[in-house]
């Protein structure tokens, strides 16, 4: 009879889990999700800004080809409209290809669907991309991204700046010592 009992108990005691074991099962692994999934959405932020820098390499070289046919740079006001249809206003073309610069006819855009920003003088040009927010400014994701790395001159102008006196224009030229573009205080 003793054993029956203990046989008993024994299958009594072994009903399954409870309720708590179950609740820390599921934290952990809703832990562990959450850790994974973190990793992954910065893997694909940091994908988008990699994949902006190379379309603007590629409208960078765009550009020179346009420079190598019309002997100038398209200006702000052309923009990167230039590289798809021959500018009407400005300077003129006259070796502007039938199909334009780029196939398809239509200028990309930055991979949060913005227009990218095309600042020139005909001479020197500047492309830009106002990140995931769409806006100037900003930091991480929505830090903007530059063809050609900025001194001094903030085009698009940062979130900052917003409200205060523009800054003063860094000169053609980058300074010849180090860095630092501070300005003195005047």
């Amino acid at each position: 009879m003793e054993r029956k009992d203990f046989e008993r108990t024994l299958l009594q005691n072994q009903n399954g889990f409870s309720l708590i074991e179950i609740l820390i099962a599921l934290t952990l692994l809703a832990l562990a999700g959450t850790f994974v999934a973190s990793k992954m959405f910065e893997r694909y932020n940091e994908g988008q800004v990699s994949s902006t820098k190379i379309q603007m390499s590629t409208l960078d070289e765009l550009l020179k080809e346009f420079r190598r046919k019309c002997n100038f740079y398209p200006t702000t006001e052309q923009g990167l409209e230039a590289l798809v249809t021959k500018p009407s206003g400005g300077r003129e073309c006259k070796d502007y290809p039938q199909n334009g610069f780029i196939e398809g006819n239509i200028v990309p855009k930055d991979p949060w669907d913005h227009d990218f920003i095309y600042e020139s003088d005909g001479k020197t040009f500047n492309i830009s991309s106002l990140g995931a927010d769409g806006e100037a400014g900003g930091s991480g994701t929505d830090a903007d991204i530059y063809l050609k790395p900025q001194s001094g001159k903030s085009a698009p102008a940062a979130k900052e700046d917003a409200g205060s006196a523009p800054a003063p224009m860094a000169p053609a030229a980058a300074p010849a010592q180090g860095d630092n573009n501070e300005a003195a205080p005047q």
